[in-house]
């Protein structure tokens, strides 16, 4: 049920980038700046390790499934989904993986966004210490975790420049 799981982040993730890719065109086409793109192939790749060692950690090193943190965990990825698709859906047009900004576009402050700066990134953190650890794949949620925190440091600073310059 877990390799389940993982691939219906996997396609979750799929249907992100369909939207994100729409949201793309629309946003250059409206006059656009994109910022911060070296980052972007360092995000994917993250991204991607966090599912693969999932599978990887679960299936080589023989993780059990921990019915006391397994199912925790599981209601943590599904609400820290809830939170991101709470944030697409707010954010509509607008709301996409690249950094790019609508020259005279207001800033969006509904939703998720009225109470947080950037509650996508919530969503992430969470899902990336709660999806390996719903069937105890530690290390992955321990460099996973690690490594975001690097590139969040970064990404959250282009994002907050970004800002500064709409």
């Amino acid at each position: 049920m877990y390799y389940l799981l993982i691939l219906a982040i996997c396609l979750e993730r799929l249907a992100e980038l369909i939207v994100s890719k729409r949201n793309a065109r629309r946003a250059f086409a409206h006059g656009g700046k994109e910022f911060g793109h070296r980052h972007y192939p360092v995000m994917v790749t993250l991204h991607t390790a966090l599912l693969v060692g999932c599978v990887v950690e679960v299936w080589a090193l023989h993780r059990p499934f921990v019915p006391w943190l397994g199912w925790p965990m599981l209601v943590l990825v599904a609400l820290s989904q809830v939170l991101r698709w709470w944030c697409v859906t707010t954010l509509g047009p607008r709301w996409n993986t690249l950094v790019i900004v609508v020259p005279q576009a207001p800033l969006v402050s509904r939703g998720p966004y009225r109470r947080l700066h950037h509650p996508n990134y919530v969503a992430v953190v969470v899902e990336g210490v709660a999806l390996p650890l719903v069937h105890t794949a530690w290390l992955t949620a321990a460099i996973f975790t690690l490594a975001n925190a690097l590139l969040l440091t970064v990404r959250i600073g282009v994002e907050n420049a970004a800002l500064d310059y709409a």
